[in-house]
C-alpha cells in the first residue's frame, strides 16, 4: 500500500526565520520524489514537517486526503529513516528489524518471521543472527530500509541516508534503493545535496533554494530545460552567459552577450521580452570545437584529465572561463595552453532564462 501526500501552501517558520514558504505540491502514490536542495535550503524541515516532527506554522499537509493537523509522527502512516540510521549495536540484525514490532507486543516467532521476510527483499537472507557491526556500510543502510518496512509504512522519508558512505558504494547503493522501492511498491520521499542521487532515483525531483521550491520536474526536463537561473546553475555543470535579450520568436531567444549575439532556446513557461537582462545556459558537454550554431574564439587556458572525460577551460572576455567537456576517444590531446580556438555549440542544446540569483559555487 502507497499513498499521496500533499502540501497546501506550506509554511515553516522559526521566529522571523522563514525556513520554507508557500510549498505546493502533491506527491503521487507509488512515486519516488526526491528533494534536493543546497544545505540550509528547508528540504529536511519539510521532510520533518510531513513526518510530524515538526508542526507548519499554516498550511495543510495531507496525506491520504487526511489532514495531519494534531496526529503525531508515531500516529501517522509513515516511517522516517535518519541520516545517521541509528541502529542498535547490541542487537542482532534481526531484533533491529522487528524491534518496533516488539514494542507494539508483536510475538518473537512472528517477529523473526517478518524480520526474515525483509532480509529477504533487501538481499541479505541468512543474515538476521548477526551483530550490526559485522555489517558493511551498505549492509547497514539495507538494515534501516527493513527496520522501516517492518511497520508496513505507506510512506517511507529518507533523511540523506547515503552521505556517509564512499562514492562506489553511494553509487551502488542508488540502484538498490530504487529497486527496493519499486519491489515494495510505497511512496518514497527522499532529501539529498547530491544531485546524482536525485536525478538517478527519482521520478520526480523538487529543486529547493532559500525555502521556495523552485522547479518540479522529472530528472531529464530539471537538467535539460531548467525554469531558473538557480536551477540551471545548481544541477549539474554549466556555462552562465549574461546578456539583454534581443528577440524572442518561436521558441527561441537572441541574446547580446559579451561574446556576441546567440540564439537559444526558451521554455513555454519562461516569460522573456525583448530588452530583459538574461542568462544563457550551455552545458560544458554542448560545446564543441569548431562546430555549432553560435561560434565564437577563445583561448585554452587550462585542461583536466578525468580518465573517460576531459575538461577544458577557455579563457574569453567574459568574467569567468568557459568549461567544455569531451569524451576521451583515446586520440592525442591537440588542444593546447595558450592556443586560441573556434569553439561552438547549437541553439537546441542552450536555454535562455531570466536574469536571477546563481546557485553558489
Amino acid at each position: 500500500m502507497s499513498a499521496d501526500v500533499k502540501l497546501d501552501d506550506v509554511w515553516v517558520q522559526f521566529g522571523n526565520f522563514v525556513a520554507v514558504r508557500e510549498a505546493n505540491l502533491t506527491i503521487q502514490g507509488g512515486e519516488f520524489f526526491s528533494f534536493l536542495g543546497p544545505s540550509g535550503c528547508g528540504k529536511t524541515t519539510l521532510l520533518r514537517t510531513i513526518s510530524g516532527f515538526q508542526d507548519p506554522t499554516r498550511g495543510i499537509v495531507s496525506i491520504e486526503g487526511q489532514d495531519m493537523a494534531g496526529i503525531g509522527p508515531n500516529k501517522r502512516p509513515t516511517a522516517l529513516i535518519f541520516q545517521n540510521l541509528a541502529l542498535f549495536p547490541l542487537m542482532t540484525v534481526w531484533e533491529n528489524i522487528a524491534f518496533s514490532l516488539e514494542v507494539r507486543g508483536v510475538g518473537k516467532v512472528e517477529r523473526r518471521k517478518r524480520a526474515d521476510e525483509l532480509l529477504d527483499l533487501i538481499a541479505l537472507p541468512d543474515q538476521g543472527d548477526k551483530k550490526v557491526s559485522e555489517l558493511s556500510g551498505g549492509q547497514k543502510q539495507r538494515v534501516a530500509i527493513a527496520r522501516a518496512l517492518a511497520v508496513e509504512p505507506k510512506v517511507l522519508l529518507l533523511d540523506e541516508p547515503l552521505s556517509a558512505l564512499d562514492l562506489k558504494l553511494r553509487q551502488h547503493m542508488r540502484s538498490e534503493l530504487r529497486e527496493i522501492q519499486q519491489r515494495v511498491g510505497i511512496t518514497f520521499i527522499y532529501i539529498t545535496h547530491d544531485q546524482g542521487e536525485a536525478l538517478t532515483m527519482s521520478d520526480r525531483v523538487a529543486v529547493m533554494s532559500d525555502g521556495v521550491i523552485q522547479q518540479i520536474d522529472d530528472s531529464k526536463i530539471i537538467y535539460d530545460r531548467p525554469e531558473t537561473a538557480f536551477v540551471a546553475s545548481f544541477v549539474g555543470e554549466n556555462n552562465a552567459l549574461p546578456g539583454k535579450v534581443i528577440e524572442v520568436a518561436d521558441g527561441y531567444a537572441r541574446v547580446e552577450t559579451a561574446l556576441g549575439p546567440m540564439r537559444g532556446t526558451v521554455s513555454g513557461s519562461v516569460g522573456l521580452s525583448a530588452g530583459d537582462k538574461a542568462y544563457m545556459f550551455v552545458r560544458p558537454e554542448a560545446l564543441r570545437l569548431g562546430a555549432g550554431d553560435n561560434r565564437f574564439k577563445a583561448k585554452v587556458l587550462t585542461e583536466e584529465f578525468e580518465g573517460n572525460m576531459r575538461h577544458i577551460m577557455f579563457e574569453t572576455v567574459m568574467e569567468k572561463p568557459l568549461r567544455m567537456s569531451l569524451i576521451n576517444d583515446g586520440q592525442s590531446l591537440t588542444e593546447k595552453s595558450g592556443n586560441e580556438e573556434e569553439i561552438g555549440f547549437d541553439a537546441d542544446l542552450s536555454v535562455v532564462l531570466p536574469h536571477g540569483p546563481l546557485a553558489a559555487e
